[in-house]
């Protein structure tokens, strides 16, 4: 008896009326290529942080309200390879993916490998060619390496809007903005605000003077202060909620992200977070899980293997097999890949989500898991960081 189906049907059950809610972008890029300046350049436009004198904390996710009260939500992400547990995680969560390309750099190993997150999420992107203000910028070659990875300019009649920005000078983030709001237009973003929240642990740490503190991005439903939730295998009742300005709210909607108090411990990133209706069903649920995580660690259910993926293909439950390939040089990667295209026929086919040169990595090891594939190696080892995930 599985208590998280449980839930699941609960949520199904009580669906009320759908309202739009603000769009949540993650911010992706290479390193270096001006992230973190571009989210600071973004965070500037918020009309409330000229009142609140900038923002104080850093929650690793906030909303910026904008003059036509509009609002839009940013995940930012640490680092690379130790975010794909949460980008693999957070794709979910994120409607829409901005991807920062620095103009005099162009596309990188870490640029193609945020495409194909984002494409495996199936989540919308939006190029934005930052440092145009340096010298040696060069736009269109950014325009045209892109285009190897099937992400296509409108200008050059393809789906992608590519805005040119600096965050440096803060030239055009209005242009980048409108390309959010517009992209958030066309899915037509809805959710249900009147039901129990649900949402998803974005990071979460121990505080000296307040305990495990969380920052939680609220997917549907409305948190309220003095709920019950849940998430992972830590419990509580929320004391306190946070925005990003260190203020105290009662309550946060869909796409509000929010620090909650109250916590019995700290949960891992990625986890879902839910509120229940008591603390019997809240400490039911924890043991539930704490138990199944022993059972894990102990058994080895959880893995994945080839055997499990045929066997589902034989049962007709899957008529695409996700794999990730990594061999030794470019050249045989590119033959397995080609060699597994043309197995495929009407009733299964072979869906390469990642191919590489190198050895196995932890962000490989990631994505596998997001998109439950297995991955097969040429001549390669894996990391050991990779082997204990």
């Amino acid at each position: 008896d599985d208590p998280d189906a449980f839930l699941e049907e609960e949520h199904i059950a009580t669906q009320g009326e759908q309202m739009p809610r603000a769009p949540v972008v993650t911010i992706m890029g290479h390193v270096d290529h001006g992230k973190t300046s571009l989210l600071d350049a973004l965070r500037t436009t918020d009309v409330a942080s000229g009142e609140a004198g900038g923002i104080t904390q850093h929650i690793g996710a906030y909303q910026v309200r904008l003059p036509s009260d509009d609002r839009v939500t940013f995940l930012d992400t640490p680092g690379h390879a130790a975010f794909s547990a949460m980008r693999a995680r957070g794709a979910n969560v994120t409607d829409i993916v901005v991807l920062v390309v620095a103009a005099d750099d162009g596309v990188m190993p870490q640029t193609v490998e945020a495409i194909q997150h984002a494409k495996a999420a199936g989540a919308p992107i939006i190029v934005a060619v930052n440092k145009i203000d340096k010298p040696g910028a060069n736009p269109l070659k950014v325009v045209n390496e892109l285009l190897q990875y099937e992400v296509i300019a409108e200008s050059l009649g393809g789906e992608t809007q590519i805005i040119e920005v600096s965050a440096k000078e803060r030239t055009n983030l209005s242009g980048l903005i409108d390309a959010i709001l517009v992209q958030a237009e066309v899915m037509d973003l809805k959710a249900d605000p009147e039901r129990s929240a649900e949402g998803v642990v974005i990071e979460a740490k121990l505080d000296k003077g307040r305990g495990p503190v969380a920052t939680v991005l609220v997917k549907r439903g409305t948190l309220k202060r003095g709920d019950i939730v849940v998430a992972g295998s830590a419990w509580g009742k929320v004391r306190a909620l946070l925005n990003e300005r260190g203020e105290q709210l009662t309550e946060a909607g869909p796409s509000v992200p929010v620090e909650i108090l109250g916590l019995d411990e700290a949960p891992s990133p990625g986890e879902p977070l839910a509120v229940v209706e008591n603390e019997a069903r809240a400490r039911e649920l924890t043991e539930y899980r704490a138990r199944i995580k022993r059972e894990k660690a102990t058994g080895g259910i959880n893995q994945v293997s080839l055997v499990d993926m045929m066997s589902k293909l034989q049962s007709k439950k899957v008529s695409e097999l996700p794999v990730i390939i990594k061999a030794d040089v470019q050249g045989s990667a590119e033959a397995i890949v080609g060699s597994l295209d043309k197995m495929g026929n009407d009733e299964v086919r072979a869906r390469v989500i990642y191919s590489g040169a190198g050895g196995i990595t932890e962000s490989d090891v990631q994505l596998a898991k997001s998109a439950g594939a297995p991955i097969l190696g040429f001549n390669v080892r894996a990391s050991k960081q990779a082997k204990d995930l």
